[in-house]
Formats: structure tokens, C-alpha cells, sequence
């Protein structure tokens, strides 16, 4: 198996009812991932609605995470930023905090060109943390070019990259040109059809609500027991896509409360899921036995 090989939880940030960071229940989270047999946890990615979090928020989930998963599990810290001065200070801090790996999502925004986002990537990894390339277009408003992406497999800390960009086709050519970079799907959906190309696993929406059932399908993949992985990916498929059908982390945190397990509250300008789409989610979850 592959070093980054694995299942791994996108988790999100619960809040108590008047808008605080719920350190409490995140630290209740963590251990239902790992009890779910998941290989890590991602804090402070778009799930956990980094961009509303303030500085001392951000530093302090990946400290929690840290510390409660107590080596368990791995732990890849989201400290990516379209600033690289900000990315370097985040990631320095969870380097320091004792994280496995940094998750570096494409500058957002300002839309660097390939040669920026070379020496962006570069710099972060020059920190000596493992880093996992986080290309997701549809949120970025830039796609990491594949000759970047080429450029970067080379440097000895850029060990993976997150595809969340809806193509099985780019992770083909991302494992047919840099041999070395490891391949963690970013969309629930197409976990297991990236992995029958050469993906190692995913990081994870739906884990949040079904750890065991994502552990097992990409435990099964990487077993090379296909017959087994997509029994489970059509089981929940449909969860898979209704976890998507309002903004991220929107119906996960909504399925997370519909289960009992984190307050149904968010920050501007993330709000509630709507009633229809509530009631559709929750249909959804007790088809496949969650509540």
C-alpha cells in the first residue's frame, strides 16, 4: 500500500447554537471517524468552512484534531491560502502542531499563472511538511495546469494530489506523467472510478455521516476487491450525490444534525438547507440506515 493510500474525512467545524467553534463536539467527531476504521481526517478544509474561521479558530481545530487523534490516524491540515505569505504561516504552524501533511488548495481568487502557482506550491513545500495538492477549479476559479502539476510531482515533499475537479480523464493523465504523486479523489462519487485508474483513495464529504462504509470501499479498491467496493458504491451513491445538492458543507452539517451529532448551525454567508431539500436529504439518510 501506498504511503497516502486511504480514506480520508474532509471534517467538518461544528458550532454551538450561538456561533462558537464546538471543540467539545469536534472532539466527539474525531472519534467517530476513527472509530469508522477512516486512515485520517482533513481539518479546516472547505467542509470545515475555513474561510469563516479567524486565525486563532484555525491554528486551534488543527491543534484539537492533533492532539485527540493522538497518532491514530493521519492528520492533513488545510492551511492553504491565496496568499502564500498566510499559507506559510499556517502550515509552519501545523508542522509545528505535529500534523502529517499539509492540504494546499490553488490560490483562490487572484488567479496566479502557471509560474506563480510553481513557486506558490514550491514555497510551502520548501517547509519540509508533506503537502497534497488540492485542485479544485469550481471553487478556485483556476485548475492547476497538468505540466504544473508535473513540475511540482518533483519536488521531494509534494507527495499527492486531492482532484476534485470532476475528471476521471485528468487523474489518468495525472498517474500516466508524474508516477510518483500519489492520487486521492475529491468527489465521493467518482472515488471508485478513480481508483480503477490508479486513484489510492479519497478525501472524503460523506465519510463525515459513513465512515465505515467509504473506509471499506476504498479498503476494498486498494484490495483489489472490486466486486466489493462497487456493491458499496451504489448503495450509497445516492448519498454521495445529495450530500452536494446545496452548497458544501451545508448537507453534510445538516446530516450531522439530522444524526444527533453537531447543532444544525453555520456562519454567514453559509446559511440552513431548505425544508425541501432538507426533507430529500432525509430520506436519503434513512434509506441507508444513518437515522
Amino acid at each position: 500500500m501506498s504511503t497516502w493510500a486511504g480514506a480520508y474525512t474532509a471534517i467538518v467545524t461544528p458550532f454551538t447554537r450561538d456561533g462558537q467553534v464546538d471543540y467539545e463536539r469536534f472532539k466527539e467527531l474525531i472519534e467517530f471517524q476513527i472509530a469508522g476504521g477512516v486512515d485520517g481526517l482533513v481539518p479546516v478544509g472547505t467542509t470545515g468552512e475555513s474561510p469563516t474561521l479567524d486565525y486563532v479558530e484555525h491554528e486551534r481545530v488543527i491543534e484539537v484534531a492533533i492532539e485527540t487523534a493522538r497518532k491514530r490516524v493521519k492528520i492533513i491540515a488545510g492551511t492553504g491560502a491565496n496568499s502564500t505569505a498566510e499559507a506559510l504561516e499556517l502550515t509552519k504552524h501545523a508542522k509545528d502542531a505535529g500534523a502529517d501533511a499539509t492540504l494546499q488548495v490553488t490560490p483562490y481568487y487572484n488567479k496566479p499563472n502557471a509560474l506563480g502557482l510553481t513557486r506558490h506550491f514550491a514555497a510551502v513545500a520548501d517547509l519540509g511538511l508533506p503537502v497534497v495538492l488540492y485542485n479544485v477549479p469550481g471553487r478556485t476559479g483556476k485548475e492547476i495546469p497538468l505540466d504544473v502539476v508535473v513540475e511540482l510531482s518533483k519536488h521531494p515533499a509534494v507527495v499527492a494530489i486531492k482532484e476534485a475537479a470532476g475528471s476521471v480523464d485528468r487523474v489518468s493523465q495525472i498517474v500516466t506523467s508524474c508516477p510518483k504523486l500519489e492520487v486521492l479523489s475529491g468527489d465521493d462519487s467518482l472515488t471508485l472510478p478513480m481508483m480503477s485508474v490508479g486513484g489510492v483513495g479519497v478525501i472524503s464529504v460523506a465519510s463525515n455521516v459513513a465512515p465505515r462504509a467509504v473506509a471499506d470501499l476504498v479498503h476494498h479498491a486498494l484490495a483489489g476487491r472490486w466486486a466489493e467496493a462497487r456493491s458499496l458504491h451504489l448503495k450509497y451513491y445516492r448519498l454521495f450525490a445529495d450530500l452536494f445538492i446545496d452548497t458544501n458543507p451545508i448537507p453534510v452539517k445538516t446530516a450531522l444534525a439530522l444524526m444527533g451529532k453537531i447543532e444544525d448551525v453555520y456562519r454567514l454567508p453559509l446559511c440552513e438547507l431548505s425544508e425541501g431539500l432538507k426533507r430529500r436529504l432525509e430520506t436519503t439518510l434513512r434509506a441507508v440506515n444513518l437515522i
